[in-house]
């Protein structure tokens, strides 16, 4: 009788053990972003705007290659105004794969004050996700 006892005591207080360590572990994302799709760069800040909303502590950052990166060049990005917003808030970063840079021949100098740069944009999501951060593919 005991140990049924012991074991139903032991089953209900699980989920709260698990919930509290869930609570207790930071809230960390990765985007992928390499379209030049509006609705996907839409979606990117969206989701930024939402998460910074619900859980203002939580760490983001936005990889960008391929043609993602252009959503970070004032000359071409259709959302300036909202990049530039994003890039104020210090949980928030924006960072381009060097490769794709070259590969389109654009200058680091091209892109958004703050906006970094890294060697290699599928590196660095690869590094993040072994960092335990969440990986998030945009798209729409």
């Amino acid at each position: 009788m005991r140990r049924t006892l012991f074991v139903g005591l032991l089953a209900l207080s699980i989920p709260g053990v698990a919930q509290a360590q869930a609570q207790t572990q930071p809230y960390r994302v990765a985007f992928d972003l390499t379209s030049r799709d509006s609705l996907d760069q839409k979606a990117v800040l969206r989701w930024i705007r939402e998460v910074g909303t619900s859980s203002p502590n939580a760490q983001m950052e936005v990889v960008m290659y391929g043609k993602g990166f252009e959503l970070v060049m004032p000359e071409r990005s259709a959302y300036s105004a909202e990049v530039t917003q994003a890039i104020k808030n210090p949980n928030v970063t924006f960072k381009v794969c060097a490769i794709a840079l070259k590969n389109n021949n654009v200058a680091a100098s091209q892109l958004f004050p703050g906006v970094q740069t890294v060697p290699d944009g599928i590196y660095e999501l690869v590094s993040k996700q072994q960092e335990h951060w969440g990986y998030i593919k945009v798209m729409h």
